[in-house]
């Protein structure tokens, strides 16, 4: 039984680092991980102020069940993003472009 390093796996399945498909891989990973951690910071307020996702949903009138996708990181846009922390009483939030300074987002 042969054992294969998990960058051997990506090389061979999408190409070496740099390559169009591997880089849209990458991509498309690290997009997810961003959205699963918006989602679980949203999960945590919900939860320390006690809130059910229920509650969550009537506060921006959707239904239980999409706010636990937006916890899961599923449906996430930044129209979503500030309708939920708004709801939960975030005051203001901004988003860091870099190079390009900061945004408010409310």
């Amino acid at each position: 039984m042969e054992l294969y390093d998990f960058e051997d796996v990506l090389d061979w399945h999408f190409g070496k680092k740099g390559t169009p498909r591997r880089d849209e891989h990458d991509r498309k990973v690290a997009e997810a991980v961003r959205a699963y951690q918006i989602g679980e910071m949203i999960k945590k307020a919900r939860e320390e102020q006690n809130l059910t996702q229920e509650q969550l949903g009537e506060r921006i009138g959707v239904k239980k069940a999409q706010i636990s996708r937006i916890e899961k990181g599923h449906s996430i846009t930044i129209h979503t993003i500030s309708r939920v922390f708004q709801a939960l009483g975030v005051a203001t939030a901004s988003i860091d472009l870099g190079n390009f300074g900061k945004i408010a987002l409310w």
